[in-house]
């Protein structure tokens, strides 16, 4: 276990102490919802949707699983770590020096492997737990794509599974994490500050899909600078713009910087999928959106970037070092 022997801490400001309102509600199963996509990712970058077609009892099933993983004693959960890349971690995110109130499950969406840990500690229910995560997974993943797709249709982009099928590709470097936030009583919110549960950061990857119990921790930052609560929703799943995708879009769509706080007395679940590409795939702008432009990006692959996301800090701007900087 990793001791938190400095929280890491930051003041609040008056747009943090309200919910925003604003946050894009997309319906998809609308006719006109994406046009509504397109223009959430280019203003926001973030977006919740309804009607997306994730049976609530996967939902359900994998939080019930979920919970149980981390009512365990410490000693059996860390049987499933450390996260090598994948298993099970506490406090400490990623390799130089990010810390958070959080502990969590990082697992590959490779339905043939990374379940060999558990084994030891759900014995025989080890499969359920599997089978649980692969179906939620399967859904959620599913989603994802018509998402893609929509977007892609909603920019005039053909053919339109040019973002969903690098998330379809056996090879996709897709991963799945589990966060939870236990309560922290000794950091309230009437001190002024609050204890970061999970630092600032950008996806890398191409889109996230997040689902979290029902307690707030949630916040992004507007383009403005300014750090705004999002409300939760246990019922519905909100979306995030990734690096890749803001990188394909040649920074028409904006990969949303976001954060998580600590609650003085709940305890926050979340499931956050990201799909990414295969660790080949290059990823530059797409033609068809450069608009007679130049890219704002160089060339990389999904593994170089990876690599270099790696090395950095959660705060750090990843894409600062692929991005073309104009002849003066």
């Amino acid at each position: 276990m990793v001791v938190l022997s400095k929280p890491q801490q930051f003041s609040k400001s008056k747009h943090c102490q309200t919910f925003f309102p604003g946050v894009p509600l997309i319906d998809l199963s609308k006719p006109d919802s994406k046009t509504q996509l397109v223009k959430a990712c280019e203003d926001f970058g973030f977006f919740k949707v309804i009607n997306h077609g994730v049976p609530i009892e996967f939902i359900k099933e994998l939080e019930s699983e979920a919970v149980k993983f981390f009512s365990l004693p410490m000693s059996d959960k860390e049987k499933a770590g450390p996260p090598d890349p994948f298993g099970y971690g506490d406090k400490k995110i990623g390799p130089n020096g990010d810390v958070g109130w959080v502990e969590y499950l990082l697992l590959t969406t490779n339905n043939q492997s990374g379940y060999q840990k558990f084994a030891s500690i759900f014995g025989e229910a080890a499969e359920n737990f599997r089978c649980v995560v692969n179906e939620y997974l399967s859904a959620v993943k599913k989603m994802a794509c018509e998402i893609l797709e929509m977007l892609a249709d909603g920019l005039k982009i053909q053919p339109k599974n040019v973002f969903s099928k690098l998330l379809m590709d056996e090879q996709s470097d897709s991963v799945f994490r589990l966060n939870h936030y236990p309560p922290c009583p000794d950091f309230q919110e009437s001190n002024g500050r609050n204890l970061i549960g999970f630092g600032e950061h950008t996806d890398p990857q191409i889109i996230s899909v997040l689902r979290s119990n029902n307690t707030s921790g949630l916040q992004i930052s507007l383009k403005d600078g300014n750090w705004i609560s999002i409300p939760p929703d246990q019922n519905s799943f909100f979306i995030n713009v990734g690096d890749s995708l803001q990188v394909m879009t040649n920074g028409r769509f904006k990969s949303v910087r976001h954060r998580v706080v600590a609650n003085s007395s709940k305890s926050r679940l979340s499931m956050i999928y990201f799909g990414g590409p295969p660790l080949s795939e290059k990823i530059a702008p797409l033609p068809s959106l450069m608009e007679g432009g130049d890219s704002l990006y160089k060339e990389f692959t999904w593994f170089e970037y990876k690599k270099s996301a790696y090395k950095s800090r959660l705060a750090d701007n990843r894409l600062g070092v692929f991005e073309k900087i104009a002849a003066s």
